[in-house]
């Protein structure tokens, strides 16, 4: 038996035969719609099967990846050789106890904003229009509109580098600007608790319905894309140093600085990840030559054999 059949019936023994998939192309499970196949993609619905997949893959040598939604996420466009466990549908499930919200790693952060909405809580309503999942966004400590998930969280449940579960407190997590040491450890998150404040169900759901109208008419929704592209740079917005810099619109093949916002690189319908890269090296020598600031990607990249933003 070929080693590939070997491990792709060791995968289906692990996590289920209907959870493993060969040769799955990735732009399916990423919102940029970019991406090559995985050699193998594995969506474990239980803690103890996400930690099983990675012990068969750390016992035979094999690149992992985790992922969420793919909504921070450019994937090269010969795929990714190796194992990808994503953990999204799968592992949605989330339960609400008083003020506190309890949700697997899964989870869109846009339905538990919902579900926060339903139970008049507030707190959350800054995240109802993020594509993420919590996992992603705890990792990351994402936000938007003023709000971040470091002011809600209270605590996580991990696999850290032993793949032991570990509970992480408030205390413990260390969230700052896009990181955390969940994040800086490479540790995965599998659950995360959000404590919320009672509130006025009408009043939360008109916030929720303000910001995304804010949203769609601000950003470029109608295309594929991983977010921002960029940090923002501190004293800056990444936007408007690249508008300032004249690249609002600029195009390399389908891949494209958003008109809209100019802090979003766009999928105008089948960019290749390389039409991506080679358009953000652009813009941050651009913006550098410019400004002087040296933008920093905010998207993860998947599947590259070098670093992408190094310049040819």
């Amino acid at each position: 038996m070929k080693m590939d059949e070997m491990i792709f019936q060791e995968l289906c023994r692990i996590a289920g035969p209907d959870q493993v998939k060969k040769q799955e192309l990735m732009k399916k499970h990423t919102t940029f719609r970019i991406g090559g196949p995985a050699d193998f993609f594995v969506t474990p619905d239980n803690p103890e099967g996400v930690r099983a997949v990675l012990q068969f893959c750390r016992e035979e040598g094999l690149p992992v990846f985790v992922m969420g939604n793919g909504s921070n996420l450019l994937v090269a466009d010969s795929g990714f050789r190796g194992v990808v466990i994503q953990l999204d549908h799968n592992f949605q499930k989330l339960s609400v106890c008083g003020n506190r919200i309890r949700a697997q790693a899964g989870a869109l952060l846009s339905k538990i904003a919902a579900e926060a909405e339903r139970n008049a809580l507030s707190g959350l309503e800054f995240a109802s229009g993020i594509p993420g999942t919590i996992g992603g966004g705890a990792a990351m400590n994402a936000g938007a509109y003023g709000g971040e998930l470091k002011n809600v969280l209270k605590g996580l449940l991990v696999l850290d580098d032993r793949l032991e579960f570990l509970e992480l407190p408030e205390d413990q997590l260390d969230m700052g600007y896009r990181t955390s040491r969940v994040q800086k450890s490479g540790w995965i998150v599998l659950e995360g608790e959000a404590e919320l404040q009672p509130g006025d169900r009408t009043a939360v759901r008109a916030r929720m319905e303000e910001l995304r109208a804010a949203r769609t008419a601000k950003q470029p929704l109608e295309f594929g894309s991983a977010g921002s592209t960029f940090k923002r740079p501190e004293g800056y917005y990444a936007g408007k140093l690249i508008m300032d810099a004249g690249l609002r619109g600029y195009r390399d093949g389908d891949a494209q600085v958003s008109e809209k916002h100019c802090g979003f690189v766009i999928n105008r319908g089948d960019a290749s990840a390389e039409q991506v890269c080679r358009l953000m090296r652009h813009v941050r020598s651009v913006v550098q030559k410019q400004s002087g600031v040296l933008l920093e990607p905010e998207i993860r990249f998947l599947g590259f054999e070098e670093n992408p933003m190094t310049e040819e």
